[in-house]
């Protein structure tokens, strides 16, 4: 894993940013983490009237790196960045339980492969799996507008016209979000937002991690069953090879913390309830928030 994260303080500086950005909610020996999707920001989970909230569970939301309040350096968003962020910030002595959508449950699930005695379970919301670049880009040509989204070019330059033309009238175009989620579209920069997509999910196969999952990981997908931007037939896939993970369809878009929130938190508070106990989890020495943050 690469050690190269600009934007982040290099080792021994005194000053600078070590760690993403957070935002803390609840206390509890339980550590429930929060990763949102490509354009999202940690308000994506605050939203809807269901706070991500547990009794007796710490609930940390992140701004993936690239996003929201975490450092935008102008860079190639790599997986192993990407990792390489979320281990400076997520390692802890406590247990964790990891909830990505989209983008972040691509990530969510990479990092349990990688570090399987830190994490406690998984909640995959919206899993991206296509296999190839070839395979995404037939999905997306099959999509309306969905061309945009098969040329690198034509992703970064949409994502321009969208931060610098279009910020102010997000939230009267895009009407069927939240008006936060709708203005967090721009918080990032074209890069993050582009090369995230092209080297996370175009160019990585999830398959191969969920394959080097250990069986006795609790892991519940949640994904709506008319979702446009991850095909439910690629997750369906995915279960029928991992029988031991948990299924759960909803009436929903890409979007089923926005559109069921309850069904949501309820299929993560039984999670919970699988947890293996603290003791099994061990720590990756996440780097500690510097003094003032």
């Amino acid at each position: 894993m690469t050690r190269d994260l600009p934007g982040f303080a290099e080792k021994g500086a005194p000053h600078g940013v070590r760690r993403l950005h957070t935002v803390d909610l609840g206390e509890g020996d339980t550590c429930v983490v929060f990763l949102h999707g490509l354009g999202g920001t940690a308000r994506y989970w605050q939203s809807t009237p269901v706070a991500p909230v547990f009794p007796g569970v710490h609930t940390q939301l992140v701004d993936l790196y690239g996003f929201g309040a975490s450092p935008r350096p102008w860079c190639r968003y790599t997986l192993a960045r990407h990792l390489e962020a979320l281990r400076r910030t997520l390692g802890s002595s406590r247990p964790q339980v990891l909830v990505g959508h989209s983008l972040g449950a691509a990530l969510a699930l990479a990092f349990a492969a990688r570090h399987p005695a830190s994490v406690q379970g998984l909640v995959l919301i919206g899993l991206p799996q296509f296999g190839s670049r070839n395979d995404a880009a037939t999905w997306f040509r099959q999509q309306p507008g969905g061309w945009i989204y098969t040329n690198l070019l034509a992703t970064m330059l949409a994502c321009v016209v969208t931060r610098r033309v279009a910020r102010g009238l997000l939230p009267h175009l895009v009407r069927d979000v939240p008006r936060v989620v709708a203005q967090d579209l721009v918080q990032h920069n074209a890069m993050s937002s582009a090369t995230s997509l092209w080297n996370v999910i175009y160019r990585h196969d999830s398959a191969a991690d969920a394959a080097a999952l250990p069986s006795d990981l609790p892991v519940v997908c949640i994904h709506g069953r008319d979702d446009r931007t991850a095909p439910i037939s690629r997750i369906r896939s995915l279960h029928w090879h991992r029988s031991d993970w948990a299924l759960l369809e909803l009436d929903a878009d890409h979007h089923p913390w926005l559109r069921q929130p309850r069904a949501c938190q309820a299929a993560i508070e039984e999670l919970l309830g699988q947890v293996r106990p603290p003791a099994t989890v061990h720590s990756i020495r996440a780097v500690p928030p510097a003094a003032g943050a």
